[in-house]
């Protein structure tokens, strides 16, 4: 009778140290996703994987990609620079410079770039954007004057 009462004891108590691991795995668990949730950053290397035009500020289109085209984005603590691979075209794409996040906004602004972007830099070198940031996603959403949403350049986070 002791014997049996022993076993069942430490059946139980074997019950209840697996339900508390297998609890705190859980709680870990969650912990990790909302401590990578709140750890969203710019931070890291980016590889632009499609486009959405928008109408009415809503996605009306979208486009994945062309595979003989790519476009990287790199940023640290202060600085981005991007690449462009077009195998079409011998011309070549970069830019860099300085890049600040303001609540839902991202502003670039390019110090220099290749000989076509120093083209455009001499015109512009800020370049306003509203910022939809997750932790290895985003989107760089071009607006009118107006406010409105245009296309967005969409990004998966590659380091």
């Amino acid at each position: 009778m002791r014997s049996k009462f022993l076993i069942y004891s430490l059946v139980f108590i074997l019950t209840l140290s697996c339900k508390e691991q297998s609890e705190s795995k859980v709680e870990m668990t969650e912990d990790q996703v909302e401590s990578s949730m709140n750890n969203k950053s710019l931070k890291g290397t980016w590889e632009l994987t499609g486009y959405y035009n928008y109408n009415d500020n809503k996605v009306v289109d979208s486009f994945d990609m062309n595979p003989d085209f790519r476009q990287i984005k790199m940023y640290t603590d202060t600085k981005v620079m991007w690449c462009k691979h077009m195998a079409a075209d011998s011309s070549e794409w970069f830019g860099y410079g300085t890049y600040k996040i303001d609540g839902d906004m991202l502003m670039e602004v390019l110090d220099f770039g290749s000989e076509v972007m120093d083209e455009v830099i001499a015109d512009r070198k800020e370049f306003m954007f509203e910022l939809e940031l997750h932790p290895n996603k985003f989107r760089q959403i071009e607006l009118d004057d107006d406010g409105n949403k245009l296309y967005s350049e969409n990004y998966a986070r590659v380091e």
